[in-house]
This record gives C-alpha cells, sequence and structure tokens, in this order.
C-alpha cells in the first residue's frame, strides 16, 4: 500500500535528492508545514515570517520500506542535533521535525529517537520534533526536483 510521510530536516533540496534513492520511495515533493500561513511562498519562509519549515512529503509502498525504515534513513541524511560541531543553519524553516498522520507513527519515531540517543550514534541529544502532521503546501515549481533540474550530483555531504 501506498503511505505518505512528512520529514523537515535541512535544506529541502538535498533531503528530496537522498529520498529519491531509498529502495520503496515512489515520489516526493518539497513544500512548506508547520507554521501558520496559509499558502506560504519561499521568499516569506526564508525570511522567518511563516513559522513552516522547508519539507518533503514522501510517498512509499510500505510493502517494500517500514515506516520505521524510513525514519533511519531520514536521520541518515542530515544532523538532528544543535551539536557545535554541526555547522548547518539552525533558522526555523531548517529544524528537524517529524509530522506525524497516526499514534502508531508518533510511537514509532519516539522510540526511534530514543534509541539513536542512548546508542551515543550522536554526540548531542536529539531535537527532532514530532509533531502532527498539518496542511502541506507543495513548494514552488522550481524547487521540484531541484538537484535533477541542475544536474547536482549527489554526494555523502551534499547539503544546499
Amino acid at each position: 500500500m501506498i503511505k505518505q510521510a512528512i520529514f523537515a530536516g535541512g535544506c529541502f533540496w538535498g533531503m528530496e535528492a537522498k529520498f529519491k534513492h531509498v529502495q520503496g520511495v515512489v515520489n516526493t515533493l518539497v513544500g512548506y508545514t508547520g507554521g501558520h500561513t496559509e499558502n506560504p511562498n519561499y521568499r516569506d519562509v526564508c525570511r522567518d515570517l511563516t513559522g513552516h519549515a522547508e519539507a518533503i512529503q514522501v510517498e512509499y509502498d510500505d510493502a517494500k520500506i517500514s515506516y520505521k525504515d524510513l525514519l533511519q534513513a531520514f536521520f541518515s541524511f542530515h544532523d538532528p542535533t544543535l551539536c557545535e560541531s554541526n555547522s548547518r543553519s539552525f533558522a526555523s524553516q531548517y529544524r528537524s521535525a517529524i509530522f506525524v498522520t497516526s499514534d502508531e507513527e508518533r510511537e514509532i519515531a519516539y522510540k526511534l529517537i530514543a534509541s539513536l540517543n542512548n546508542s551515543g550514534e550522536y554526540e548531542c541529544k536529539i531535537i527532532t520534533e514530532i509533531c502532527d502532521a498539518g496542511v502541506f503546501y507543495p513548494a514552488e515549481d522550481y524547487h521540484q526536483d531541484y538537484y535533477e533540474k541542475h544536474q547536482v550530483i549527489l554526494t555523502e555531504e551534499c547539503g544546499c
């Protein structure tokens, strides 16, 4: 069955490019969610006027990848901490967040975060927010499939 998940973890261009390579992901869409403004635009999101995060809506086949495995991929694609060694921008639109649609997703997310925090994998505590999914506003067309359109080569260190 095809399901949807919504994540925010920094610049949506790099996050989308990475999710496109995950087996079981069938479609991606970048956009904005988690804020207070209807129909936000990129300029206002970047100016921190909307409260929205740059996010990615992932459609996936749950017969090929579980929600937990999708979350593990999400955490591997960005640093979900505020460690001093993490040099990425911490503007609110780049926050780390999981937008859940059910109690089951919420429980899986909390358990995975607890496990990762106890694993020692990260230097600092994970600060990823777990929020109820709300309206997802697709970003402007020029943001969709940005890396493909601009022939950006995806590397391990690829951000925005």
